[in-house]
């Protein structure tokens, strides 16, 4: 998760908060600071600080916390640099300045790991053999001569083939019938006996 802490002293206490991407909020998607509690999420107590002075908010596309000044006549100082209108980048390490209350940016908690995109598996696709002009379909030799299918040990369950009636493991289901490349979607389950 994205969060970013805050440090600061205000009226005699040491004060720390965390504010996060998705944190609920008086004005959703930032957290606004200042003197006034109906309008500020953080609420400081220094008579230099304007009633709603800044609001610090994640922005996804840059992945990065932003500073931005709500208060013209009072621009926050950030890192140095007075920040008259826009937003800047917060690091860990960064100062503050509303008036004369100071705020430190003590962590800054960027989850970077990539969205990942789920597909479903697809069975391989199986082509059928060619078919001869009589009608038939007619196995390369390669396909004959390499090709081994895998017949169930004896006395188990079994898939029989709505074409061919022969019967394959369950491990072809979805790779289709391993001598005519039939769906087994459809097929029966039989019981192999033993001989």
């Amino acid at each position: 998760m994205n969060a970013l802490t805050l440090q600061w002293h205000d009226a005699g206490q040491d004060k720390t908060q965390q504010i996060y991407e998705q944190q609920p909020s008086k004005n959703p998607g930032t957290v606004r600071i200042g003197r006034d509690p109906l309008r500020c999420d953080i609420v400081l107590t220094n008579p230099t600080v304007s009633g709603l002075h800044i609001e610090i908010f994640f922005n996804s596309q840059q992945q990065n916390f932003y500073i931005r000044n709500l208060r013209s006549q009072n621009p926050p100082l950030v890192d140095g640099q007075q920040l008259l209108q826009g937003e800047k980048p917060l690091n860990q390490g960064s100062l503050i300045y509303l008036g004369q209350a100071k705020l430190q940016v003590t962590t800054v908690t960027i989850n970077t790991i990539p969205a990942t995109i789920l597909a479903p598996l697809q069975p391989p696709v199986v082509s059928p053999p060619p078919v001869t002009p009589s009608g038939h379909q007619q196995l390369s030799p390669s396909l004959i001569h390499h090709h081994h299918p895998i017949t169930p040990p004896q006395g188990v369950y079994g898939l029989e083939c709505p074409q061919c009636h022969r019967v394959s493991s369950f491990e072809n289901l979805q790779v289709g019938c391993p001598w005519c490349g039939t769906s087994l979607a459809a097929a029966v389950s039989v019981l192999v006996a033993p001989n």
